[in-house]
């Protein structure tokens, strides 16, 4: 009998990690303006964040994570203190 053949499994596409500026609240999620560039992203509080009861408001430095698929849309995982 032949062994059963172990597939590598593609590993998931990284996170890019941006840091920016807590611009405005829009319904639940907040407008990020990026340090580096003029953009703002739609950002939504990862799951830990939510967890934890971690309070972001307008002014806030914070890290976010952004999908390499969809620029637009990320979610903020690290507030600076």
């Amino acid at each position: 009998m032949s062994e059963p053949k172990i597939t590598e499994q593609k590993a998931k596409e990284e996170a890019i990690e941006l840091t920016g500026t807590v611009m405005e609240e829009v319904r639940g999620a907040f407008r990020v303006k990026l340090d580096d560039m003029d953009h703002s992203i739609l950002c939504k509080l990862a799951g830990k964040m939510r967890k934890f009861r971690i309070r972001v408001v307008p002014g806030d430095r914070v890290t976010i994570e952004v999908s390499p698929y969809d620029m637009e849309r990320g979610r903020i995982v690290f507030r600076e203190r």
